[in-house]
Order: structure tokens, then C-alpha cells, then sequence
């Protein structure tokens, strides 16, 4: 049997939307196996936008698994949104890793928040002043532990969850100067060089929905204005339809 992975970022709850995005997640259990978050989940990263987030994705009937985006930091409190949202039972990765048992697979995701610095050709360099080495450090570092948490996963099927893309494919739309504050090649190669089947990831409001890295990987930008849906649902098997 096909794994159903549905998956959205970008949702931007806010104190006023109590309620809205949960009525559109009845009867998810139908259309997934599972439900991926790709980050920037508020719009500032307060702890009450954080209190909705975990109001609309707390019990759902199939398991979640999310990770933060730069809005969640705005407020300099991620680890605690993420305390709340682990409390209530959602998994939320900072670069490592989670094994679900889904309809007798083992679903590995990994994945955290990304960062930026460009694609090859395009990209900054860890050379110069401090602030840039220390750029392209934090990229570096995300990615190291990506590889090495893929290396080190026992699974039947692995997925990567972002809020930075990997890719510039999907991020066609967006304007060309703002690429390297949209995501990073190293996180690419990190994932290339340890193998996954599907990559998701947000960020890119203009984007484009679908791209592939280097490898062949797919690659799904899951940004809700560039689904224009609820979530986008993708499949592990062969040719990935559902």
C-alpha cells in the first residue's frame, strides 16, 4: 500500500483564526497516512499564535509532524512553541529525525527549518567578514546534521521536511534577487548524498509547486498560496500518484 503523505506550510495563524483551518482538516484520515507542517505555522512567533497553532493540529486522527520557519522565530521563541506543540502530541523536528509505524512501513522524516545562502553558481561564500562566514556557517552545520541523520535512519521510506527549499526549481515565481533568503544547494546535497524519496519544504509564497534536485529527488513546495488548497497530498510509491 501507497503511503499518503499530506503536507502545507505557511499557514500564518494568527490570534484571530481560532477554528478556521481545523474545519478544513475533517476527514483527513480519508485523503492521508500523515501530516507534515513546513513551518512558518504563525505570522510573529508569539506564544499565543503558538497556542492557536497547536488548537488546529492537536488530535487530529492521523499523527503530524512539523518543523518551524522564520516567522516562529520572529518573537525569539521557538523551542518554547515547540514545547507546546510536542506536549500536544505533534513531533516538531530541529534537524533530526522521527520514525513513524504507518500502515506496516517504517516513515522516516527529517528535516528542521533550513536556511539560506543561494544554489550553485549563485550563491554566497564562506569568505570575508564574520557575518557572512557566519551565514553560510548555519547552513553548513543544518545540513551536516541532515546527512547525518539520514545516515543514521532505519526506515522503509524517508522523507525531508523544510521550511527552506533545497532546490531553485520551486522557486520559480519568486524574484530572482531574494533566491539565496529562500534557501540553500547544501541542503540538496546533503540530502543526495544519503537518498530520500520525497523532499517538502515552504517559504516560497510565489513559488512554483514541483522540482527535483540534482539526484532526481522530488522536491514539493508546499506553501499554502502556491497549493491554493488545504494541503497537498503525495504519495511513496513508483510514480508518486495517489
Amino acid at each position: 500500500m501507497s503511503l499518503r503523505i499530506a503536507a502545507v506550510g505557511d499557514v500564518h495563524l494568527g490570534t484571530d483564526m481560532g477554528g478556521r483551518y481545523r474545519s478544513h482538516l475533517t476527514g483527513i484520515e480519508e485523503k492521508a497516512d500523515v501530516l507534515l507542517l513546513a513551518g512558518d505555522l504563525t505570522r510573529h512567533g508569539t506564544l499565543e499564535e503558538g497556542e492557536v497553532v497547536v488548537e488546529e493540529f492537536r488530535d487530529l486522527p492521523i499523527p503530524v509532524i512539523a518543523v518551524l520557519g522564520n516567522h516562529d522565530h520572529h518573537s525569539d521563541k521557538p523551542a518554547e512553541i515547540a514545547a507546546m506543540m510536542r506536549e500536544a502530541g505533534i513531533a516538531v523536528l530541529h534537524d533530526d529525525a522521527v520514525v513513524l509505524d504507518v500502515n506496516g512501513e517504517r516513515l522516516g522524516v527529517v528535516g528542521g527549518k533550513g536556511f539560506g545562502g543561494g544554489f550553485a553558481g549563485k550563491c554566497a561564500s564562506e569568505f570575508g567578514e564574520p557575518e557572512i562566514k557566519a551565514f553560510v556557517n548555519h547552513t553548513k552545520r543544518i545540513a551536516d546534521r541532515w546527512r547525518t541523520a539520514l545516515k543514521e535512519l532505519e526506515a522503509d521510506r524517508r522523507v525531508v521536511l523544510s521550511h527552506y527549499s533545497p532546490v531553485n526549481d520551486t522557486l520559480a515565481g519568486e524574484p530572482p534577487e531574494i533566491y539565496p533568503f529562500l534557501g540553500s544547494y547544501l541542503l540538496a546535497e546533503a540530502i543526495d548524498a544519503e537518498g530520500a524519496d520525497l523532499i517538502l519544504h515552504g517559504h516560497a509564497h510565489m513559488g512554483t509547486e514541483k522540482g527535483v534536485t540534482p539526484a532526481g529527488i522530488r522536491v514539493r513546495n508546499v506553501a499554502l498560496p502556491v497549493l491554493g488548497r488545504a494541503y497537498g497530498v503525495y504519495c511513496l510509491n513508483g510514480d508518486g500518484r495517489c
